[in-house]
C-alpha cells in the first residue's frame, strides 16, 4: 500500500512499540504470575494508543467518543489487572513469608556453629589499603553489619569512605532501613549508607561522609538563573512574535502584541516545574531554582534543576521526575485540543496544514478535528493549538532518555543506572542521525550540544539503589516514553499526503 518512504514514520514508531512490548514481557516471565499480570498492565495503557496510530496510519479515523471510549476501557481493564495483581501479591507474600521463617531457622543453627569455634571469619579487610575514616568511626560501621541484614565479608577503601561487600540477607528495602538506622545511632550524620549494586551485580554498602552530599545553590549559580530567566522571557518574546508575523528586536514597540502568547508558553513552564516542586516537597527533597534555557526556535527547552538532597530510593527519583512532564504535558494536551475544537474560519492564525506532518500525535488529532480541511494549503487555527503544541514539544525534548533529563532519570528509576546509560548513547546517536538528514531543523544539533555540555552525566546513586519503582509507575514510564515519540516523530510528506494532511 505504501512505499518504503512513506511508512517510515509508521514503521519506527510500531517497531519501537513492539520492541518495548517484547523486552517487557521478557523482563516481566522471570517474576511469574505477578511479572506477567504487572507487563499486562503496562500493555492496557499502550494498547489505545497503538490501535489509535495503527487505524490512522491506514486511514482509519476514529473521532473523540471512540478516544474516550477506549481510554475508558483501558482504565477499567488496568483496575481489574491492579486487584488481580494485588491479590496474586498477598498470596506470594505468605510464601514468602514461610521461606523466611524456614531460613531463619536454619540461621539460628549457624550462629550456633559460630559461637563454638569462634575462629570462623566474619569480615576480611583488605590489608593493603588504608581506608579514608578513622579506625574508631570504621570500627563502629563494621558494627552495624549482621547476619540478619548484610553479612559483610570485604573492606574496600572507596573516594572519602569505604565499599562493604558481602551479603544481603533480608529484603534490600528493609535492610537499607534498618542499617541506616544503626549507623546514624552510633555516628550521627557523620555518615551517608548507600546499597547499590556492584559492577559484578551483587549488592554493597557503600559508606561516604556527609560532606558529600549535594551542594546548595551559590550566589553566583542563582545570578546564572536570573539572567537564564531573562533571556528567556526575550526568546519566548520573540518566537511568539515570528509566529504573529514581525521581528521583536525589529519593532520592540510590539512586544505586547507577544505577550499573551508569550503568557500560555510560561505557563506551561511554570507548571512543569512546579510539578517538580510539589512531588519533591512530599518526600522532602530539597531542589535548586530552575534554570531555564532560552531558544530562539521555541521560545525555551525548558529548565535544569537540580537535586540538593540525597534521593532516599528510586522510587522517589521517578515520582519527583515523572511529575513535571507529566503536568506540563497534560496541560499541553488539553491546551491544544482545546485549540483544536475552538479552531475555525477567521481565527487568528493561519497555518500552512503540511506543518501538522511535524508529528504523528498533533498530525492525528489535528486530522480527528478538522478532517477534510487539512487537504487545504492553509488552515485558520486558534492560538491555543500553538501554545500547546509548543508545550508538547518542549515536553518531549525534556522525556528524552538521556544524562539528568527527565527521561534519562525515569529511565534510570526504573531500569537502573546501566540501562540508562546506554539510552543515553543511544539518544545523541540519534539525535545525530536526525541532524545529518534534517539540517534545515537546527533543534536536534542544539539540543545534543546542550545534553553534552551540560546534561550527559546520570544521576547521583540513589541511597537505596536495589530497590526498583513498582510495576505501576514502570507501566506510567514506558507510556510517557511512547507519547514523547509519538510527539516527535513526523509523518512522511508522502504518507501524509496519502492521509489527507497538508494541501
Amino acid at each position: 500500500m505504501f512505499n518504503g518512504s512513506e511508512s517510515t514514520a509508521t514503521f519506527l514508531i510500531i517497531c519501537t512499540a513492539l520492541a518495548i512490548v517484547a523486552w517487557g514481557y521478557n523482563r516481566s516471565k522471570a517474576y511469574g504470575k505477578l511479572g506477567l499480570l504487572a507487563w499486562l498492565q503496562s500493555i492496557v495503557l499502550m494498547t489505545p494508543w497503538l490501535l489509535f496510530f495503527a487505524l490512522f496510519a491506514v486511514g482509519i479515523y476514529i473521532n473523540l467518543v471512540a478516544i474516550l471510549f477506549l481510554l475508558i476501557v483501558s482504565v477499567a481493564i488496568y483496575i481489574w489487572l491492579g486487584k488481580t495483581l494485588r491479590a496474586a501479591g498477598q498470596e506470594e507474600m505468605l510464601k514468602q513469608k514461610a521461606a523466611e521463617r524456614l531460613k531463619a531457622e536454619a540461621q539460628v543453627e549457624i550462629n550456633s556453629q559460630q559461637k563454638e569455634n569462634p575462629n570462623i571469619p566474619t569480615e576480611k579487610v583488605l590489608a593493603a589499603e588504608v581506608v579514608p575514616i578513622s579506625e574508631e568511626d570504621l570500627n563502629k560501621i563494621k558494627g552495624i553489619f549482621g547476619i540478619d541484614t548484610f553479612f559483610a565479608t570485604e573492606t574496600i577503601s572507596y573516594q572519602d569512605g569505604a565499599i562493604f561487600k558481602g551479603n544481603l540477607r533480608k529484603e534490600a528495602e528493609q535492610a537499607h532501613s534498618i542499617l541506616t538506622e544503626k549507623l546514624q545511632a552510633q555516628l550521627g550524620e557523620k555518615y551517608r549508607l548507600f546499597l547499590v549494586e556492584s559492577p559484578e551485580e551483587k549488592p554493597v554498602v557503600v559508606i561516604l561522609p556527609s560532606t558529600n552530599d549535594p551542594q546548595t545553590t551559590t550566589l553566583a549559580q542563582k545570578n546564572l538563573a536570573l539572567v537564564l530567566f531573562i533571556a528567556t522571557i526575550v526568546t519566548s518574546l520573540e518566537a511568539t512574535g515570528l509566529l504573529l508575523g514581525f521581528d521583536l528586536f525589529s519593532n520592540f514597540s510590539r512586544y505586547s502584541e507577544a505577550i499573551p502568547l508569550s503568557l500560555g508558553l510560561w505557563a506551561i513552564l511554570a507548571v512543569h516545574e512546579l510539578g517538580h516542586w510539589l512531588v519533591a516537597k512530599r518526600y522532602d527533597i530539597r531542589l535548586s531554582i530552575p534554570f531555564f534555557l532560552p531558544s530562539w526556535q521555541i521560545g525555551s527547552f525548558g529548565a535544569i534543576t537540580r537535586f540538593e538532597s540525597l534521593l532516599p530510593n528510586r522510587t522517589v527519583l521517578f515520582d519527583i521526575s515523572f511529575a513535571g512532564p507529566a503536568v506540563a504535558g497534560l496541560t499541553s494536551l488539553v491546551l491544544l485540543i482545546f485549540g483544536l475544537l475552538l479552531s475555525h474560519p477567521g481565527s487568528l492564525f493561519k497555518l500552512p496544514t503540511n506543518f501538522f506532518q511535524g508529528s504523528i500525535l498533533v498530525g492525528t488529532l489535528a486530522k480527528v478535528a478538522f478532517g477534510s480541511s487539512l487537504e487545504a494549503t492553509l488552515i485558520d487555527i486558534h492560538p491555543l493549538v500553538v501554545i500547546g503544541w509548543l508545550g508538547l514539544v518542549i515536553t518531549a525534548l525534556n522525556l528524552l532518555p538521556a544524562g539528568q533529563l527527565d527521561g534519562g532519570r525515569i529511565v534510570q528509576a526504573i531500569y537502573g543506572r546501566k540501562i540508562a546509560r546506554r539510552a543515553t548513547i543511544a539518544s545523541l546517536i540519534i539525535l545525530g542521525i536526525v541532524v545529518l538528514f534534517n539540517p534545515a531543523n537546527p533543534i536536534p544539533l542544539y539540543w545534543a550540544v546542550l545534553i553534552l555540555l551540560l546534561q550527559r552525566d546520570l544521576e547521583r546513586p540513589t541511597m537505596n539503589e536495589i530497590t526498583e519503582p513498582d510495576d505501576n509507575r514502570a507501566a506510567w514510564g514506558l507510556l510517557a516514553l511512547f507519547l514523547m515519540l509519538a510527539t516527535l516523530i513526523p509523518l512522511s510528506p508522502s504518507l501524509a499526503g496519502s492521509l489527507g494532511i497538508g494541501g
